[in-house]
């Protein structure tokens, strides 16, 4: 007695799914996404991150810079890795002098926003706030020994 039911509800299915075949899926454009990210960001997030030590905050934020950021920055935040060049980004040192992003504030908005030239919007949930705080203090504290003495806030 089920069985003509169980087909009736198979056959609804699979005509759904054949109605929206001429229909293709768009996520949002890499813009509308950063301009998304950039509206939810907020510097007070990193705020109530509680370290027990620097050591700890330093061990996350070198595996998260392995796992997320060494591919583009290359081991030593230099840029312009084998990576970025075969893909055909333009991947800017970390450790350069000058860089603008080189403070706090910037590095932990950066990450979270990501931009519209390939870098990642990590705000998005695929790495947390105390993540991005990690790997920021990884950055301006191991890489830029200039920075070593700075806070990370």
């Amino acid at each position: 007695m089920r069985r003509p039911a169980f087909l009736g509800s198979v056959f609804a299915l699979v005509a759904a799914v054949a109605a929206c075949g001429g229909h293709d899926f768009e996520p949002p454009d890499r813009g509308e996404r950063v301009r998304r990210a950039l509206a939810e960001y907020s510097p007070a997030v990193f705020d109530t991150i509680a370290w027990t030590s620097e050591e700890e905050r330093t061990t996350l934020g070198n595996a998260v810079y392995v796992e997320r950021c060494r591919n583009c920055h290359g081991p030593l935040g230099l840029g312009q890795s084998e990576y970025a060049r075969a893909q055909g980004l333009e991947v800017p040192s970390l450790v350069e002098p000058g860089w603008a992003l080189a403070v706090p504030d910037s590095i932990h908005k950066a990450i979270f926003v990501g931009h519209e030239g390939g870098m990642p919007i990590y705000g998005d949930g695929s790495i947390s706030p105390r993540e991005i705080d990690a790997v920021a203090a990884y950055i301006l504290g191991v890489l830029r020994p200039d920075m070593a003495g700075d806070p990370v806030r």
